[in-house]
């Protein structure tokens, strides 16, 4: 099986850092809780993680920077929608079905004069007497005189107009016909009827800029990478909208709404509420938090499996039920930090986090 161009940038990017490390398959395995197999199927690009957690714990052990880690996980992520490509392929072809089935109304320009009001058919009805019986299969309108079909020519021209009108109205109303049609909400354009991971365009430009304006903070460049689809998630989770990975008509509304804040806890605020809970291990705690979400309070992590991460610690969809918990909670930051503590006193370590107990004797210093 040939790599695909994401597949093989993230396998190089591995490769690069492995080579960095100067250390082997075994070893870094070992630190990072995989296979040294495994490892090397990865960098070769044979296959691609299913857990990003994994990339992580590799990047991490592998001494990378958090911008690196950045980056990994972005090549992660394309790499990993190669996959489902098939799959999206298969859907979205029958996007532009909808628009030649529009316009077919007006292809019948009759229709509209004989609907337009009650006088008009018995006129219709009265120039057909005069069809002879050859003709009587043919269209009516082929016999009108030149006087009605005058008449028809301009209640056409009234059906053609009504019916652009109504084309122009349609891209900006909602579901309920509550929102009329503006310049400025490119969003309801048939341009971009859906927003999506791996797409670059205006609309995806929209959304970033609609985001930071509900202060989400992300890069405004056109690009639904990774980070756009953190940001998407954590505002869907928030307006109390289904996490669906795309920007829908919901998100759309919720968007323009402008009710939503993504106000939260700096980085800094997060790191002394740590302190303050895991008063047993403080510094250690801060490492994990920050090898978990670089002590974002907001920060989402999708895995292939349809389950997400929440939070300063990334508690799973599976410890959230365990803890009585929502993704709304976990974007609590003070709420997610007791959790977290909740669960480090079970044995008092941090066997929730394996993927982070690799870095933690470099982490721990800069806490």
């Amino acid at each position: 099986m040939v790599a695909s161009p994401h597949t093989e940038k993230f396998a190089a990017c591995l490769r690069m850092l492995k080579d960095r490390s100067g250390r082997g398959y075994d070893r870094l395995g070992k630190e990072a809780g995989v296979s040294g197999s495994s490892l090397h199927r990865y960098c070769s690009g044979l296959s691609v993680p299913t857990d990003y957690r994994v990339v992580h714990a590799f990047g991490k052990v592998c001494g990378a920077s958090a911008e690196e880690l950045r980056e990994l996980h972005r090549l992660w992520a394309l790499a990993d929608t190669d996959r489902d490509v098939p799959a999206v392929t298969a859907e979205a072809s029958p996007e532009p079905e909808p628009e030649p089935a529009e316009p077919a109304e007006p292809a019948a320009p009759v229709e509209p004069a004989g609907t337009a009001g009650t006088a008009e058919p018995a006129q219709v009805d009265a120039v057909a007497e005069d069809v002879t019986p050859p003709e009587a299969g043919k269209p009516r309108r082929a016999r009108l005189p030149e006087k009605l079909s005058s008449r028809v020519a301009i209640l056409v021209t009234v059906a053609a107009v009504v019916l652009v009108a109504g084309f122009v109205w349609l891209p900006g109303s909602g579901s309920d016909g509550a929102a009329p049609a503006a310049g400025d909400e490119l969003l309801y354009s048939p341009a971009c009827q859906t927003v999506s991971m791996g797409q670059h365009d205006a609309c995806v430009r929209e959304v970033q800029n609609l985001l930071t304006r509900a202060k989400g903070k992300l890069a405004v460049d056109g690009d639904f990478g990774p980070e756009t689809l953190r940001r998407v998630t954590a505002f869907q989770v928030l307006a109390g909208l289904p996490a669906t990975n795309v920007v829908d008509d919901a998100t759309k509304k919720a968007l323009y709404a402008h009710k939503v804040s993504m106000t939260t806890w700096s980085p800094a605020e997060v790191a002394k509420r740590i302190r303050a809970v895991f008063v047993e291990d403080p510094g250690t705690a801060v490492a994990v938090a920050r090898c978990a979400s670089f002590l974002d309070p907001l920060y989402v992590l999708p895995n292939t499996n349809g389950s997400r991460n929440w939070g300063v610690f990334q508690i799973s969809d599976a410890r959230l039920r365990d803890l009585d918990g929502t993704p709304l909670r976990a974007f609590d930051p003070d709420w997610n930090i007791r959790a977290a503590h909740r669960l480090w006193s079970v044995k008092h370590d941090f066997h929730d986090w394996p993927s982070c107990e690799a870095a933690l004797e470099k982490d721990t210093p800069k806490s």
